[in-house]
């Protein structure tokens, strides 16, 4: 990931505007020596970190704010680093400008699909596509459907789009977060197909797969009747925990096909891999059965009057605070001088928790970069966060 290793600078002489890169703030942690600078670079706000350690520090992305083209990080820290002519130990920053450039017009973001038009009468989507085989494959052979790729380790994202470019192809958009977020997003009734191909099994944290009663009941709001939820997995535990979701005691009713070893048209590197090991996989398709209500996403994330006083680091609490069936994490608190400050924080439900910064002045509060997904647990819960905040 972008980072450079640098001999220790004072970061109060960091200026407003370095090249292309704006310096917005710095932000203090409250508990260590670490600093987030915040920079706006072509359209986009996002963090740098700094860590600091007694002989060298690291300058790095944050993960929480990270945009999508990684070419942007790399520039704000060159543009930093230049300008304060650091003394630079160590870096992986070269910015490859002949490199084939992303297909932004297929890149969206989890706010474009606030209110987004789908120019295709057809619609599937793939969650965690991986090297991307399988999503290409799919859009190449179906060039009248729109395929939504859904992955969140950002190099995946991005090398595919570099793929949908090199292919002419113009039916994939191509989303890095989380799918169990983006999916409370879609329209209900809306698609023919969501592909979960060989979803990380987490077997000591179940708690972190895709796969869940909630999972299901959106894929089933947003498929249309007689639309498939396909899960193929090699893992046997997986197998038999998704059976136990599918036909559990949340579910009412639901329609279940079961196949073993099938082969598919495409078979990605890591699949081939345990074809020659003899590993089985398994398939599992649940077919939707109804016609489900439409979903108004009418949802407020302003902080109307809300402003940093100096009672507020005193109310803030490190300790998870636990309410129907959400939560509320502030897990670090940064200083900006003495005007604002800016909060980490996870929030919403316990399977698709958000990741956000708060930015907090005397003359306004914001959610940075971006607001949270328009889901019903996180309006609740941001409504838990106004009222905690306010003093």
């Amino acid at each position: 990931m972008p980072h450079i290793t640098v001999k220790p600078f004072d970061t109060s002489l960091i200026q407003e505007e370095y090249h292309n890169t704006k310096v917005l703030f710095i932000a203090q942690d409250n508990y260590s020596e670490d600093e987030l600078i915040g920079v706006h670079l072509e359209d986009e706000s996002f963090l740098l970190h700094i860590k600091k350690s007694p002989e060298n520090w690291l300058l790095k992305y944050d993960k929480v704010t990270r945009p999508l083209n990684v070419n942007l990080v790399k520039q704000a820290i060159a543009d930093i680093s230049n300008g304060l002519k650091l003394e630079v130990l160590q870096s992986n920053i070269t910015i490859h400008k002949n490199k084939p450039l992303l297909a932004n017009a297929y890149e969206k973001s989890i706010e474009d699909f606030d209110n987004i038009v789908y120019p295709f009468e057809s619609v599937a989507i793939e969650v965690g596509f991986g090297s991307g085989k399988h999503l290409l494959y799919q859009a190449q052979n179906n060039p009248d459907r729109l395929f939504i790729g859904i992955e969140i380790h950002t190099p995946s994202a991005a090398q595919v789009l570099k793929q949908i470019e090199l292919l002419g192809l113009t039916n994939v958009w191509v989303v890095n977060y989380d799918a169990r977020l983006l999916l409370e997003m879609i329209p209900s009734n809306l698609c023919h197909q969501i592909f979960v191909h060989f979803p990380v099994p987490w077997d000591k944290k179940p708690q972190r797969r895709v796969i869940s009663s909630s999972f299901l009941k959106e894929s089933m709001r947003v498929l249309e009747k007689g639309g498939r939820l396909e899960l193929r997995t090699d893992s046997h535990k997986y197998f038999w925990y998704s059976l136990e979701t599918f036909l559990g005691e949340k579910v009412l009713k639901t329609s279940v096909e079961i196949r073993k070893n099938e082969a598919l048209a495409v078979t990605s590197k890591y699949e081939a891999r345990w074809l020659k090991q003899e590993k089985d996989i398994y398939d599992v398709y649940v077919t939707c059965a109804e016609v489900s209500e439409e979903r108004v996403l009418d949802f407020n994330f302003s902080f109307k009057e809300l402003s940093y006083k100096n009672e507020t680091l005193d109310k803030i609490s490190f300790k998870p605070i636990v309410f129907e069936e959400a939560f509320i994490h502030f897990e670090r608190v940064f200083k900006i001088e003495d005007d604002a400050i800016l909060i980490k924080l996870a929030f919403g439900s316990f399977d698709r928790p958000e990741h956000k910064f708060i930015y907090m002045s005397r003359k306004e509060t914001y959610y940075y970069h971006s607001n949270p997904v328009k889901t019903v647990t996180n309006f609740k819960t941001h409504l838990k966060i106004m009222e905690y905040l306010h003093v």
